[in-house]
């Protein structure tokens, strides 16, 4: 059978997708691009917002478009979430919960027998821990680990634990073996990912600083990059080991939200902006070079302009080099959705441009500060028409150098030496790594 697969959302999801596509490949099916002739389309869906159901829809007709005779299974966090209104779409065979997307591939004979749409959706607290990992099969540079899942957090304005359910880990050993796979496959980059990384606790009690400590000291043939990290779990300890290995990266991602404290009382976060202050600038003086992201929300209810104003003040007076702005949607079944005091949706889209403005800002003088500087390159696309390859370095510089389909995707010492656009022109120099 021919599978298609198309992930909407977050890199955990496409980490996922990725453990199910090798799944149908060791069941003997064939992965085929999404868009082109199948049999089989698999959605792996995200309902952080709106706008992902939405674009959930339109995902099933495209597909359908190409592939018109082929059953659909949509699974994911939306379809956890609103598996009626995923039935209702025209076109869809299956729609499977958070609980059993995982053995999809063993259930797949099931799902495309019945004459009406399966609806296989459990209570999320029925999950499981169950392993994920970007794979060969994906011509990557880099592979994603999942070493955690769901959430236990109560934030206001978010779904993720009714999707995903509550905290569950990998264990060390697991991961042992899943680092050593990947070392095996010749990756070059493994980035950690989890929903909640930081709060990782394995049934044994070692907690998210034991991965660090294990992986510095298994010799990894690969540099590694930490996946989004709540502030108040990067702790003291984290960053100790984080500056002694040389395994990785200068890279930090660590929401924010709002630079109010008001609102992040209402949205129930476990910080203040003193405490984010603290640790964002205690990674900054550890990793000065160091590419720093941060997670906004624009127009939470009852962000009034002065605290929208506070906000803007606040990402002025600490350290960071890029953005990603979320413009604020209402969520079923969120406590945030019912709080009366909304911002109007226009004023909530001007303060998401004005905001990633200063995102653009901030990041081309991060730019503009690394060149001349010596780095680590690890091309990662080609772009056939510029006879350019993108990808990153090890501190998030966004690089272009030229190279025909002949380079090979390895890692190349490079002088980062102009700023174009987004992203900076770079030339190999030194000698092979």
């Amino acid at each position: 059978m021919r599978v298609a697969f198309h992930t909407l959302g977050c890199k955990l999801n496409s980490t996922e997708t990725a453990a199910i596509q090798r799944q149908f490949i060791a069941k003997g099916h064939s992965v085929v691009e999404y868009g082109s002739e199948a049999d089989l389309l698999l959605i792996n869906t995200c309902t952080v917002t709106e706008q992902a159901d939405v674009e959930c829809r339109k995902v099933v007709r495209r597909g359908l478009r190409s592939a018109p005779e082929a059953s659909v299974i949509v699974t994911g966090c939306y379809a956890q979430l609103q598996p009626e209104e995923i039935a209702s779409i025209e076109g869809v065979t299956a729609v499977v919960g958070t609980a059993d997307k995982m053995s999809i591939a063993d259930c797949v004979d099931e799902y495309l027998s019945k004459d009406t749409v399966t609806i296989r959706v459990r209570d999320v607290h029925e999950a499981s821990f169950v392993t994920a990992r970007s794979g060969s099969g994906n011509s990557r540079t880099r592979a994603f680990l999942k070493v955690q899942d769901g959430c236990d957090y109560s934030c206001t304005f978010c779904t993720i634990p009714l999707a995903r359910g509550p905290a569950r880990a990998m264990s060390i050993a697991d991961i042992r073996i899943e680092l050593s796979a990947i070392a095996s496959e010749r990756y070059h980059e493994c980035v950690l990912t989890g929903i909640n990384l930081g709060e990782y606790r394995s049934a044994q009690g070692e907690r998210f600083v034991d991965i660090l400590k294990l992986a510095t000291s298994m010799d990894l043939p690969y540099r590694m990059r930490i996946g989004s990290i709540e502030p108040n779990t990067l702790t003291n300890e984290v960053l100790a080991v984080w500056k002694e290995s040389k395994l990785f990266v200068p890279h930090l991602h660590m929401p924010l939200q709002s630079g109010s404290d008001r609102i992040l009382r209402s949205m129930k976060r476990r910080y203040n902006t003193s405490m984010y202050t603290d640790r964002v600038q205690a990674f900054h003086s550890l990793f000065p070079d160091a590419g720093i992201g941060i997670d906004v929300i624009a127009g939470y209810p009852g962000e009034t302009q002065e605290c929208f104003e506070q906000t803007v003040e606040y990402l002025q007076s600490i350290p960071w080099t890029y953005l990603h702005v979320f413009t604020y949607s209402e969520r079923e079944n969120t406590p945030a959705a019912y709080v009366e005091s909304k911002v109007p949706m226009a004023v909530r889209r001007e303060r998401t441009n004005l905001l990633r403005v200063m995102s653009t800002e901030r990041t081309n003088a991060f730019h503009t500060s690394q060149l001349g500087s010596r780095k680590v390159f690890i091309p990662e696309a080609l772009d056939v028409d510029t006879e350019s390859w993108h990808g990153w370095t090890e501190n998030h510089v966004a690089v272009t150098m030229n190279g025909n389909f002949t380079m090979q995707k390895r890692p190349y010492h490079v002088m980062l030496h102009s700023v174009i656009g987004q992203k900076v022109l770079a030339f190999e120099c030194g000698d092979e790594l």
